[in-house]
């Protein structure tokens, strides 16, 4: 069945077009390296994503790193690698005026259906973006680790969501790219962090991320880890594993939500909510972490290597997105532009 659906979804990718006049405020840009996400995967599959429907063909992708080819009059140098930004925020409203540029009521993002009419995506080869939204950085950096720079801005509002801080002890529950990161991130701040997942080889990754302690799901008591971490990240997207972050986290603890849980119907622990006096927060996208997040890769802080599952040309996103469905990917999986 799901197959059937990914094969019909390959409609939403659309055909490529020969680049017209650059849009005022923007750059000229050739993708060096982009990476898949789990919102690629919704849209591929299913059309939608967290209840946004697609409308029309749309090229997907919001991760991506590229080397400037026409700077239209910025300060960008032709030539320079760059780490794309994909909020394109108004600035004015009150959430930007609030330093909230994820909550932008007026913001564009490319590959989505949360705007309309859509804005295509990164995984093309050439890509006209705002210069305010590419981040050049310094000689030397690895597009492939680069390409990082997004979700790790992610996972990093989680944590500062969350509050994680050196010494604290910390659970994070799902191991996808995600969660991976979540772990990296939480690592190099100093917290003491716990992983866990139901597939073996994905804690086994967990574990050279920064975890020091690996859990696999239906192979422990859970009734141990009840009210033992101080903030657990929820990263699977599953309501079990939800519920098992509201039993682990202390009471007065903090939960907070980096997965995008679709809607079901579902059976949620919210007592404990109320009898621990959780704080459960969620957590969209980033606001200033995506500097934070091309800082760390600047500084080569983070294994991204070990984060990388696999890596395939531009021409065959389809093929990488099946194989991510399947689930046997631990990792980031990586699309390489021609000039990489």
């Amino acid at each position: 069945m799901l197959q059937t659906k990914l094969t019909a979804a390959q409609t939403v990718e659309a055909q490529p077009q020969e680049p017209g006049p650059i849009p005022a405020g923007h750059a000229r840009l050739r993708l060096a390296v982009a990476s898949l996400c789990g919102t690629d995967l919704h849209y591929f599959a299913h059309f939608a994503n967290a209840g946004f429907q697609l409308r029309n063909a749309v090229t997907l992708g919001h991760e991506a790193c590229a080397w400037v080819e026409d700077p239209n009059g910025s300060d960008l140098r032709k030539g320079q690698l760059v780490a794309l930004n994909p909020i394109m925020n108004c600035g004015t409203c009150p959430a930007c005026l609030r330093g909230e540029e994820n909550l932008c009521t007026a913001k564009k993002f490319p590959g989505s259906a949360t705007t309309v009419p859509h804005l295509d995506g990164f995984f093309r080869e050439v890509i006209d973006h705002p210069a305010r939204c590419c981040r050049p950085v310094s000689d030397g950096v690895d597009p492939r680790h680069l390409t990082f720079a997004e979700p790790l801005a992610c996972a990093l509002h989680s944590l500062n969501k969350g509050g994680v801080a050196a010494g604290q002890k910390v659970l994070v529950t799902g191991c996808g790219p995600m969660g991976l990161l979540a772990i990296a991130g939480a690592a190099a701040r100093g917290a003491h962090v716990t992983a866990l997942d139901l597939r073996p080889g994905a804690v086994d990754v967990a574990l050279r991320a920064g975890a020091e302690t690996g859990l696999i799901g239906g192979q422990f008591d859970e009734t141990e880890i009840e009210r033992q971490f101080d903030v657990v990240i929820e990263a699977s997207g599953a309501i079990p594993a939800f519920n098992t972050a509201l039993k682990a986290v202390r009471a007065g603890g903090r939960v907070s939500i980096l997965s995008n849980i679709q809607m079901r119907d579902a059976k949620v622990m919210l007592h404990l909510v109320m009898l621990k006096e959780i704080e459960v927060v969620g957590s969209f996208q980033f606001n200033r972490e995506f500097e934070e997040a091309v800082q760390l890769v600047e500084e080569g802080a983070i294994n991204f290597d070990a984060l990388t599952a696999a890596t395939y040309p531009l021409d065959q996103a389809g093929e990488a997105l099946a194989v991510m469905a399947a689930g046997g990917a631990f990792g980031k999986i990586l699309l390489l532009g021609r000039s990489v």
